[in-house]
């Protein structure tokens, strides 16, 4: 899967394009429009349409083929090339798509050190291939160096190279909060690694 983009930074369309048989996760209801032939498998759920959900695999025909995803919020679009060594934290939801050799890994430790047994905002991504993610607004992409900190909103963070240190921590002990929404928490992330950040929360 190679991936184009267009209208970006502030109303990004994301066009995957597919070699022949090739299959890809993506969020059904980001799709704007396929070449002829592709063939749409939601599971079962008909023209359900709910976004970040990966629900669809879209598969090419013979000739190969082409989807174009356009998110449900204004922004920009920003692929990650998965590497097969490391993975990469992401908020969940953001991700429009994903190669068939991507996957979800609930069980990776990252996570339970950050939520413990609940799910949080945000899933660990494994494996080789292109993700596409939705941002809100643009794109701010941090390089934090050794011994670099910095701390971020759950809200505003979009992903994370999962190499890169993170520790979560209540704003205020006395105010409410919750490891699914990030309500009432922040990100502590040290260096070295790679942090991307949209620069609008909605």
């Amino acid at each position: 899967m190679q991936v184009r983009t267009r209208h970006t930074p502030a109303f990004g369309v994301a066009r995957l394009m597919l070699a022949p048989d090739e299959a890809v996760r993506a969020d059904y209801g980001a799709m704007m429009a396929t070449s002829f032939g592709v063939v749409i498998n939601t599971g079962g759920r008909g023209g359900k349409r709910a976004r970040g959900t990966y629900e669809a695999v879209f598969t090419a025909p013979a000739e190969g083929g082409w989807i174009d995803l356009a998110p449900g919020k204004a922004g920009d679009v920003h692929t990650i090339e998965m590497d097969g060594t490391s993975g990469w934290c992401v908020a969940r939801g953001s991700a429009l798509a994903m190669a068939s050799s991507v996957r979800p890994d609930p069980q990776w430790p990252g996570l339970h050190a950050l939520f413990g047994s609940e799910g949080g905002f945000v899933e660990h991504l494994t494996g080789h291939g292109a993700v596409v993610l939705a941002c809100g607004g643009a794109l701010d992409l941090v390089m934090l160096e050794a011994g670099e900190f910095v701390t971020v909103a759950p809200e505003y963070l979009l992903a994370y190279h999962d190499a890169i240190q993170c520790r979560l921590r209540a704003v205020d002990q006395t105010s409410a909060q919750s490891v699914r929404t990030g309500e009432g928490l922040l990100l502590d992330f040290a260096g070295p690694g790679q942090l991307l950040i949209q620069t609008r929360n909605f």
